[in-house]
């Protein structure tokens, strides 16, 4: 009968060859998510924090005024602060799909709205020409429950329904946040608020 006791010749043996075999055990292990910061400095969701960067409203606006927003299209994230300097806000977004169709600089908030309704440009009339003229608000309506228009024509800030998109090159020109971040978001920044595309 074989002995099965342990020995400490065996033990030495074992240890010996585990890093050998670590390798291989650690592919095997299913990836750790990523870590996406959300809003307040404690509280973090999962989601893609390897590509946010910090940023200071000082760095892009004189004042805070009614309320500053950055919307970072590398990193896919869109920073908020209030105009008291009380409240700063990080939210994970959608951003455009291509250079082509990304504005930068600076622009405004100047009008908000629940329900919005969509009226596809020409230009997506051009590329998809089976798109309605006019979409009201529901769950088929790519501007989420909440928009916040900016200065520039048919560029916004708005919520979606298709959850797959925040944090991936998707949309037309605008910025998107899951539709529980624009509404609070919303609720936030009010009309006047400036915007810096980065």
């Amino acid at each position: 009968m074989p002995d099965s006791r342990l020995t400490r010749r065996s033990l030495i043996a074992a240890a010996a060859a585990l890093p050998l075999a670590a390798p291989a055990v650690l592919r095997a292990q299913p990836p750790v998510p990523e870590i996406e910061i959300e809003s307040e400095a404690d509280e973090v969701v999962r989601r893609n924090i390897s590509s946010f960067k910090v940023e200071h409203w000082q760095d892009h606006f004189e004042s805070l005024g009614k309320g500053a927003i950055v919307a970072d299209t590398v990193s896919r994230a869109l920073h908020f602060w209030s105009g008291d300097g009380e409240t700063y806000k990080l939210y994970p977004t959608s951003v455009p799909r291509s250079d082509e169709l990304t504005k930068r600089g600076y622009t405004e908030i100047v009008r908000k709205k629940v329900g919005p309704t969509w009226t596809p440009t020409a230009s997506m009339h051009e590329r998809m020409p089976d798109l309605p003229k006019v979409m009201g608000p529901g769950p088929d309506n790519p501007l989420g429950s909440h928009a916040l228009y900016l200065s520039w024509p048919a560029y916004l800030i708005h919520g979606t329904h298709d959850t797959r998109k925040i944090g991936r090159r998707s949309s037309d020109g605008c910025i998107g946040l899951y539709n529980e971040k624009i509404a609070e978001l919303f609720d936030l920044a009010p009309v006047g608020t400036q915007v810096r595309l980065i």
